[in-house]
């Protein structure tokens, strides 16, 4: 029997992203990551649903975001949510209301 040939696979680290979707444009998407960066994406290669707020997981390769993989994520819409609610309250309770003098 021959020697079994062992083959190497080469893998390279993937790790996720989130990114807001800003805006709406025509044919592309303004997204912005957590970093602040925002991006020209076009619509077609995003998962269907998109709209201003959604909140999308993608993985990221060595040439960047891999927005084939583009995944919605509920979940992580509903927490940022609730964290700028949680947020606005707060700022609430400190303000005095009436009109600002100068």
């Amino acid at each position: 029997m021959p020697p079994t040939a062992r083959v190497r696979v080469r893998r390279e680290a993937m790790t996720t992203a989130f990114y807001a979707v800003d805006r709406l444009e025509g044919k592309f998407v303004i997204v912005v990551g957590d970093d602040g960066r925002s991006m020209d994406v076009e619509r077609s290669k995003l998962p269907k649903g998109v709209r201003e707020g959604t909140v999308l997981r993608v993985r990221i390769g060595p040439a960047g975001p891999d927005w084939s993989s583009a995944e919605i994520d509920r979940a992580e819409e509903r927490r940022r949510r609730e964290e700028t609610k949680q947020l606005l309250d707060e700022m609430k309770k400190s303000d005095p209301g009436g009109d600002v003098k100068l």
